[in-house]
């Protein structure tokens, strides 16, 4: 099925939700939520651009007790409170044998696996890039369904790795604690650069 779509500017209040108004959350509402909205931001999310369609993320939403158990000893201390109370924490990885699924994902670019292959170095950079770049649209869908988002790096990459990236084709890249924030317990927005510092147009 072919949709046509129109591809405009979205409403500001769009904007003002995914990027203006949106913010980095550190304490939690007692809100679940639930498996079904996990799917539906992945289902969005998944369909943003990839270097190749590699698809390279790989997430683990940890929700139960007994797998925040298993995360706990990889938090720095400044981490553990916030992600222990937060409904759901997204575990995000990037597989280093993306190439292997080229046959589905991308027919087109079945040539390059042996490339990918004999280069562990640029195989690890086009994973992680992509693999980051997939983390970062994941926040986007979460916010445009209405979740609020806490990512954050502070933790110890193979614990994590042991503990949920087993196979070892996996790597940890960063975490995203996800769940309703409390706006009373936010901080103050920090500063940004502005465009004529950090831009230019050639």
């Amino acid at each position: 099925m072919t949709l046509n779509i129109r591809i405009d500017r979205v409403d500001p209040k769009s904007v003002a939700q995914l990027f203006l108004e949106a913010r980095t959350h550190y304490f939690w509402q007692d809100k679940p939520v639930s498996d079904e909205l996990l799917r539906e931001v992945y289902d969005i999310a998944r369909m943003a651009p990839t270097s190749g369609n590699g698809n390279p993320m790989r997430v683990v939403f940890v929700k139960t007790p007994e797998a925040k158990q298993r995360l706990l000893p990889a938090l720095k201390p400044g981490n553990v409170d916030k992600t222990m109370s937060a409904p759901v924490t997204a575990v995000l990885g990037f597989d280093l044998e993306f190439y292997n699924h080229f046959d589905r994902l991308a027919p087109f670019a079945t040539g390059r696996k042996e490339m990918y292959i004999a280069d562990a170095d640029l195989t690890h950079r086009a994973a992680f890039r992509n693999g980051t770049l997939q983390g970062a649209y994941l926040i986007l869908a979460a916010r445009a369904l209405g979740l609020d988002c806490g990512p954050m790096s502070g933790f110890d990459h193979d614990i994590v790795d042991q503990s949920f990236f087993a196979s070892g084709k996996v790597r940890s890249n960063f975490l995203v604690n996800l769940g309703y924030g409390d706006p009373e317990k936010l901080f103050p927005r920090q500063e940004r650069f502005h465009f004529d510092e950090v831009c230019t147009i050639v």
